[in-house]
């Protein structure tokens, strides 16, 4: 580990935006039902005395974790927690934050509304400064609202049935993410945004304050590299307004950076830029400082290529709803997603496809630190109308906002298949909507591919994304074996019976991902309620099948990755390489082998794999010789 790896908190809620003082306010919580929705009207957020029950935060309410463990209907929730602040006027200002709140929340300190957000998977933030009471007492009190039966609201996999069924799951209400108090100075970074330039080897800076700073204020920023690179840049300028733009270019002509390479983000070396940026007052003291990080890498594509850093690199996904038995969409604990991670890495995955949920920001520094390639993606509503689009549209920028800077994201998807726009061969409308979101996340972050809407009607997007769970090694063969017989499949076999091309499309030169396939699952022994796509007997022949349509794909000349369904058992999605408890099914040194074998489609896989076969057959035959 690095120095700044040796500071660097990763428990921290927000690891690519640290600073050193901070309060933990998950635990022990105040809760209460409001099935009647009275609270509001009662004014429960001036009283203790409806809150007779306790909750484990950040645990759902419906989860064994939180320690209520209602997963009935339960619309609308209340939470109180009471604490003591020492020398509250000395904290300057005081910052609460909320990692994610499902779905509306409305926040309460010391009788006062302080906040309301709406959005499920994205955090918000009150300066809860003009609240404080001179006496220290602090009362943060929370409402949240989940309508289970509101199918316009962005909800994912949260089943709006009371039982879950087929591939939806338990509700996650309420607070599920991290809970905060973070001091600030009376003028702080609010806002870094990383933009990495491989080109030139440096970084675009965005750099905002939450106002504007006093005449003569500076700042300082300090970008470093792991050893032996050590101190690549220490720059100073002037600080003229609430921002600042700033195109920032490492030093590599330090002679303990022999490599260049040795700097560069990918998922086999997963090398980081760590930064410090300090805001000076006049007299050149330190009045905010806040750690970053981000990664030096590019992705292109180029004749049907995902191209990343200049290398033709062929995309090994797996699917991850990230559900825990224990705690639903929220971690069980922060080495959870460390282990998630680990997992995934260990069985030969190269990416990961998050799906259709926003996740933890600690989860995407793990995939940052130990190189993991991200789909960005969503959740998404079941019907559209005005009002659906605007709140899937409003909570996906800030998706875009939070997570720019994470040099694991190589892909976004706003929408999976055809969620939230059913008649989108039908309605110009619904498809003019998914084009203005393609437009929208490209206006937002030039610098990734996106997909509009993954895997059914391909209305518009950077790469061809294609969901096809055919159940025998020489289906995928034959629709798949190269661009022709690809075009073929999509106008002729149309998999699942969905107008991929849509009405008039045609292919052009992206490139191709399979970004749903397998579904494989081990039917389990006692269980009346399991799901999979292919169900096997025996773990055995469960590799085998994974074995032969993992291999049809790689044998494509025309694919440019593929997405296997999925990581987990999820609930009673039983088709998971691993339990719900995270336990592998099949021997992950079998599953990683065949996931690391050459893809035909690459030509520098194949080169690769005949130099290490060569090698191998040479340092054999000398042994013999010997």
């Amino acid at each position: 580990m690095t120095e700044q790896e040796d500071h660097f908190d990763s428990n921290y809620p927000r690891p690519q935006f640290r600073r050193a003082r901070w309060l933990d306010l998950c635990g022990e919580w105040g809760f209460a039902h409001d099935d009647g929705d009275r609270g509001v009207m009662e004014k429960w957020f001036g009283t203790p005395a409806p809150f007779t029950r306790k909750i484990a935060v950040p645990y759902p309410p419906e989860s064994r974790l939180s320690g209520i463990h209602e997963p009935g209907f339960h619309p609308v929730v209340w939470y109180r927690r009471e604490l003591h602040l020492e020398e509250p006027e000395a904290a300057g200002r005081l910052m609460l934050h909320f990692g994610a709140v499902d779905y509306k929340a409305s926040v309460w300190v010391n009788g006062a509304l302080a906040c309301s957000h709406e959005g499920g998977h994205t955090p918000f933030s009150a300066d809860i400064t003009p609240y404080l009471r001179p006496d220290g007492l602090l009362v943060i009190t929370v409402r949240a609202e989940d309508d289970p039966h509101d199918l316009q609201q962005p909800r994912g996999k949260q089943y709006w049935e009371e039982k879950p069924g087929y591939i939806w799951y338990h509700r996650t209400t309420g607070i599920w993410q991290p809970v905060w108090l973070e001091p600030l100075p009376p003028v702080a970074v609010a806002e870094i945004r990383w933009t990495p330039d491989l080109d030139r080897f440096g970084a675009g800076l965005t750099l905002r304050l939450d106002r504007e700073p006093p005449i003569g204020w500076r700042v300082r920023i300090r970008l470093s590299g792991g050893r032996p690179a050590g101190l690549l840049l220490e720059d100073v300028c002037l600080l003229t307004g609430s921002e600042l733009r700033r195109d920032l270019l490492l030093n590599i002509s330090n002679a303990a950076v022999r490599r260049r390479r040795s700097l560069i983000w990918s998922a086999e070396n997963p090398n980081l830029i760590w930064a410090e940026i300090e805001i000076l007052d006049e007299e050149g003291r330190v009045v905010d400082r806040v750690e970053s990080y981000f990664g030096l890498r590019r992705i292109e594509l180029n004749d049907g290529y995902f191209i990343l850093n200049g290398i033709p690199t062929f995309l090994r996904l797996v699917l991850a709803q990230n559900y825990w038995p224990e705690s639903h969409l929220a971690a069980p604990s922060g080495e959870a997603l460390r282990r998630e991670v680990e997992l995934a890495k260990s069985l030969g995955f190269n990416g990961i496809r998050i799906h259709q949920k926003v996740e933890d920001p600690r989860f995407l520094y793990w995939c940052d630190r130990l190189g993991m390639m991200v789909w960005g993606e969503t959740a998404n509503a079941y019907v559209y109308s005005d009002r659906a689009a605007t709140m899937l549209t409003r909570e996906w920028i800030e998706v875009l906002r939070r997570d720019y800077n994470h040099p694991s994201i190589v892909t976004w998807v706003p929408l999976n298949e055809s969620w939230g726009v059913p008649d989108l061969d039908r309605s110009e409308q619904q498809r003019a909507f998914v084009r203005a979101l393609y437009a929208l996340t490209r206006a937002l972050d030039a610098t990734r591919p996106v997909i509009a809407n993954d895997g059914w009607q391909h209305a518009v997007g950077d790469i061809f994304g294609i969901h096809d769970y055919a159940p025998h090694a020489d289906m995928l063969r034959e629709r798949y074996a190269d661009r022709r017989a690809i075009e073929r499949t999509l106008k002729e076999v149309r998999p699942h019976h969905h107008p991929l091309l849509g009405e008039g499309g045609a292919l052009s030169g992206q490139p191709i991902v399979i970004s749903e396939y397998g579904g494989l699952s081990h039917k389990p022994e006692a269980s009346e309620d399991w799901f999979g796509y292919g169900q096997f007997e025996s773990t055995e022949d469960l590799l085998e099948r994974y074995e032969a349509l993992t291999a049809a794909l790689l044998e494509s000349t025309a694919l440019a990755g593929y997405c296997y369904t999925q990581l987990t058992d999820t609930e009673q999605e039983s088709n998971g390489l691993l339990t719900g408890n995270r336990e592998p099914k099949l021997d992950p040194d079998r599953v990683r082998a065949i996931n690391s074998r050459p893809s035909r489609a690459v030509p520098s896989e194949m080169l690769d794999a005949l130099i290490k076969q060569e090698v191998e057959l040479r340092r054999r035959k000398r042994g013999q010789e010997r």
